[in-house]
């Protein structure tokens, strides 16, 4: 035991050991040899190497712990490995002979990119070559009825034997009354095994959509064909669009869900009340109800137009039709129909020859032309211009090949120089129905349609004549008419 300089009795062990110290106060240590080398390493021990740099950043530690870490970072980038140097290694021998051809029949290749890999066993004399190769006991495909074709047809097509074609034709006809299969339906069949190549496979079974709520399944049993049916659940809930015209009326009404031909014939029901390119608005809107079937295996079919809605300026335009009956026009709600516009044209072509006064082309005069000639290419198709009956078919003077049309509201109307009529006197006829073709016969110089109107037995111009036909429902008719309208202004849009 020993004093120190600074108050401290130490107990050593030996001279360069660490010992212990106890401070005496009011006496001095005396020098220790070796004793600089206990304190350096207390004071080393004493020293944090590693402080926190976010805290007392500036400090002689935070310097301290700074250098530390540069110098870590320094010594570990000078003993790390190149990048761009390769790790030399030394790689197996190439496998050759037995031990290669052992290798690859273990190994693993894809069939695509050509693998040979594998053991193959080569034939003897056990083994016997096939004449040909065997069929396949059951063959399963599917066929796909085209527009106009017929269930026997197609089921010959894919290899079914003719008399079996046509009774499984027959018993799907049973379950459709007869009806035609709709086209692009998917017939499943599966065909049987065949005593031999000559002849065609057997019909084991067929699957088929009848109906849009009929499935139907023909099993072969030991008495022949049998055909199950399953009936379909249907909901014919009609489907309501609604919405703005927009920039477009077409482009608006097929984008909010309608097929074309609906909404052509929307179009078709409002140019008979109004001009539909001037008089609708970009902020009016449309409101259609359209026939729409869906069936619970998920497919959807839509059919005809049912109702025409237009909020036109603030005024409401509804129409329809009576159920069941496409040819009836369009009434409003409260059973009123009206159907205005220019008198259609008969035939595709430009106008030669207006209505007035003119030099005839062949008596060389000045003389009233009560019609109004088209030209048109010879044979072309002339269509009556409104419904009506049939007054006279045959020929007539210088109009040559004439037919003559009585109309309602004291119209009628006349077309003559045909190549030959397709209507004979006392037939009735509709807009649109082709009654005769383009010719040159009588007075004429050339292939051309002379199309006369009259009003009330006075000629006047066709092109100046405005059409306005009014109609009525009364009675039973209207009644059922307004329950009908009612239950489909209760369609709620897009359900």
């Amino acid at each position: 035991m020993f004093l120190t300089t600074d108050d401290t009795l130490m107990a050593s062990g030996g001279f360069g050991s660490g010992g212990t110290a106890v401070r005496l106060p009011g006496t001095a240590l005396a020098p220790i040899p070796g004793g600089w080398l206990a304190r350096w390493r207390a004071g080393l021990r004493g020293i944090d190497w590693v402080p926190d740099l976010g805290a007392q950043i500036g400090s002689r530690a935070w310097w301290r712990g700074l250098a530390t870490c540069t110098g870590l970072c320094a010594a570990t980038i000078a003993m790390a490995p190149g990048f761009h140097r390769p790790i030399l290694s030394p790689s197996p021998a190439a496998l050759t002979g037995e031990a290669r051809s052992n290798a690859r029949a273990q190994a693993i290749a894809p069939l695509a990119l050509g693998a040979d890999s594998g053991r193959h066993m080569a034939a003897n004399e056990l083994v016997a070559n096939l004449a040909e190769a065997p069929e396949r006991p059951v063959v399963e495909l599917s066929a796909t009825v085209g527009s106009g074709d017929r269930l026997a047809r197609v089921l010959q097509r894919a290899g079914v034997a003719r008399d079996q074609a046509q009774a499984a034709a027959d018993l799907v006809a049973q379950a459709t009354d007869g009806a035609d299969i709709a086209s692009g339906t998917r017939v499943m069949l599966t065909l049987g095994r065949r005593p031999s190549r000559t002849v065609a496979r057997p019909l084991e079974s067929m699957t088929l959509r009848a109906r849009f709520d009929l499935a139907v399944t023909l099993t072969r049993t030991a008495q022949g064909l049998a055909m199950t049916q399953q009936p379909i659940a249907i909901d014919r809930t009609p489907l309501r669009l609604q919405g703005l015209v927009g920039s477009s009326l077409y482009r608006s009404v097929r984008a909010a869900g309608a097929p074309a031909k609906a909404v052509e014939a929307y179009i078709k029901a409002l140019s008979a009340r109004l001009s539909v390119g001037r008089d609708v608005r970009r902020s009016d809107s449309f409101d259609l109800i359209i026939e729409r079937e869906r069936a619970a295996t998920g497919e959807t079919r839509l059919g005809k137009l049912l109702f025409v809605g237009l909020n036109h300026g603030g005024r409401q335009m509804q129409l329809a039709r009576l159920a069941g009956d496409e040819d009836s026009p369009w009434y409003d709600v409260n059973g009123q129909g009206e159907r205005r516009g220019a008198m259609a044209v008969p035939v595709a072509g430009r106008v030669t020859s207006s209505f007035g006064k003119r030099m005839h082309p062949i008596l060389g005069f000045m003389r009233m032309h009560k019609g109004t000639d088209i030209g048109a290419p010879y044979g072309a198709p002339i269509h009556a211009i409104m419904d009506g009956v049939v007054q006279f078919a045959g020929r007539s003077g210088g109009y040559g090949n004439f037919v003559k049309l009585t109309h309602a509201g004291g119209i009628a109307s006349g077309y003559g120089h045909m190549s030959r009529f397709t209507v004979r006197s006392g037939a009735r006829v509709r807009q649109g129905q082709v009654i005769g073709y383009v010719g040159s016969t009588g007075m004429s110089t050339g292939p051309h349609l002379h199309w006369e109107v009259w009003k009330n037995g006075v000629t006047v111009n066709p092109y100046s004549l405005k059409l306005t036909s009014m109609a009525a429902l009364s009675g039973a008719r209207l009644r059922a008419f307004r329950q009908e309208v009612r239950a489909l202004l209760a369609v709620q849009p897009g359900r």
